[in-house]
C-alpha cells in the first residue's frame, strides 16, 4: 500500500490527473481502498496529496482525490487545511471546488486563522471573495 500512497503523492505533484484517475481505477479493481491508507503519504514537509493538490491549485485532481476519500478538513499539525493552502496562495477555482467539496471555513489554525484571514493577510482578494461569499451561502442554507 505504500508505494499505492507514493504513487498517489506523485501523480498530485506532476499534475498528472489521467494517471491518478488510473491508479484509484487499478485500485479499486484489485483491494478495499482504505481512506488513511491511500492518503498517508505526507511530502517532505508533511502535507498530504489532497493539501499539495490545494496548494498548487490543481482543483480537478482535488475532486478526484475527495471522490476516492481524502478528507476535505483534513489539518495539518498547526491546523491547516486544504481550504487554508488553495486561499493563502491564492487559487481562487480551487477554493470554490473545496467549497462545492464541503470544506469548513471556520476552520482554524493554530495562529487562530481562518482561511479567509489567511487570503486577506496575503492579499488575495478573489480567494477572500470567494470565502465570504462561501460562509454567507453556508449561513442560508443551515437557517432554511
Amino acid at each position: 500500500m505504500a508505494s499505492k500512497r507514493k504513487e498517489i503523492l506523485k501523480c498530485v505533484q506532476s499534475d498528472d490527473l489521467e494517471s491518478l484517475q488510473q491508479l484509484f481505477e487499478d485500485i479499486g479493481v484489485t483491494e478495499e481502498p482504505r481512506e488513511q491508507d491511500l492518503f498517508g503519504e505526507k511530502d517532505e514537509v508533511g502535507r498530504n496529496a489532497l493539501l499539495v493538490a490545494s496548494m498548487l491549485g490543481r482543483s480537478a485532481i482535488v475532486r478526484e482525490l475527495v471522490k476516492h476519500g481524502a478528507q476535505v478538513d483534513e489539518q495539518t499539525v498547526r491546523g491547516y487545511t486544504s481550504l487554508h493552502l488553495a486561499s493563502c496562495w491564492g487559487h481562487s477555482e480551487t477554493v470554490r471546488t473545496l467549497l462545492e467539496l464541503g470544506a469548513d471555513t471556520e476552520a482554524k489554525t493554530f495562529r487562530g486563522e481562518r482561511p479567509v484571514d489567511l487570503a486577506r493577510k496575503y492579499s488575495k482578494t478573489d480567494c477572500a471573495d470567494c470565502l465570504t461569499q462561501g460562509a454567507a451561502e453556508a449561513d442560508q442554507s443551515g437557517v432554511d
